[in-house]
């Protein structure tokens, strides 16, 4: 049996993909080192040099089913410094940060989930309702002291009290919300939350 790549009458009875095959090792792929060369030296920022290598021979492959390729050697590196200029252009214009290894990045989340979220406001509205309960004139000065934060002194000038009365309002207001804030299931530290 006669090999089918022989020549019978000075045609080639080799299969086109097979022509195609010797061809592409032949001319282009032949190049491959000298290729990465010019690669690395003349765009040093691109990462990926295999990536723009695999890139330009399938595209020199596909522009040769369309029509032949006088010389494979300039087309191919024409095609790879394309490329190359085009995945800088798009990396460069590209507003995300690759990322290698997701595991390392830190992600800090500042605001509390929905469900953090919606328990707290919860319980400033219960907070809000204890404060309302209490009698007018200790809850004057429990939101003095307490949540506007003037001192002792200044409350008990502005309305005419002992200071030692501003103290025992006070104490007695956040022991009341306090009991309050529990009746309704909410655990309370009245040095840390009110």
């Amino acid at each position: 049996m006669q090999d089918p790549s022989l020549e019978k009458d000075g045609a080639s009875l080799m299969s086109p993909a097979l022509e195609a095959a010797r061809w592409f090792a032949k001319e282009v792929h032949a190049h491959d080192s000298s290729l990465r060369a010019y690669l690395r030296g003349s765009f040093p920022a691109v990462k990926e040099v295999d990536d723009v290598v695999q890139e330009s021979y399938l595209r020199i492959w596909k522009a040769r089913t369309g029509h032949p390729i006088a010389c494979a050697r300039g087309f191919l590196f024409r095609v790879a410094r394309n490329v190359a200029i085009n995945l800088l252009n798009r990396e460069r214009n590209s507003p995300l940060v690759p990322v290698k290894d997701l595991a390392a990045l830190a992600v800090v989340e500042d605001r509390p989930n929905a469900a953090t979220a919606a328990s707290l406001h919860e319980e400033l509205s219960l907070l809000a309702h204890a404060i309302d309960a209490l009698p007018a004139r200790c809850r004057e000065i429990v939101i003095l002291r307490r949540i506007k934060h003037v001192s002792q002194k200044e409350i008990a000038a502005r309305l005419g009290i002992a200071e030692e009365t501003v103290e025992v309002q006070v104490a007695r207001g956040v022991k009341r919300c306090g009991e309050y804030l529990k009746r309704h299931g909410v655990r309370f530290d009245h040095e840390t939350r009110l």
